[in-house]
């Protein structure tokens, strides 16, 4: 999950999921990795950037369209790791689908 992604010309889709963690790992770490694994194999997906300090975790992952993330969100093992995230990982979390119309990259 490093780097910064290179996106297609807009428009497509980012979903943008922040969160602050409980205490302890929990299998986390496994099941992140999986899940990268898992939703690069998903149809639509374009990639994803992610940063995690001590209080905040910022994950971004971009889509072809809102058919392709409604697909991600009903993965059966996604919908696993949605309810570990929501029982036993995450203190809260907000989860934001926005349309990208307009992007730019900057790279010396």
């Amino acid at each position: 999950m490093a780097g910064i992604v290179k996106t297609p010309e807009p428009p497509y889709f980012a979903v943008i999921f922040a969160s602050q963690r409980t205490e302890g790992d929990k299998g986390y770490g496994v099941m992140t990795d999986k899940m990268v694994e898992l939703a690069s194999k998903q149809k639509g997906f374009l990639g994803v950037e992610s940063a995690r300090n001590k209080d905040l975790g910022i994950t971004v992952s971009y889509w072809d369209s809102l058919e392709s993330i409604k697909l991600w969100k009903e993965n059966s093992a996604h919908s696993v790791a949605q309810h570990k995230g929501k029982t036993e990982w995450y203190k809260n979390f907000p989860l934001r689908v926005r349309k990208v119309e307009r992007h730019s990259f900057f790279e010396m």
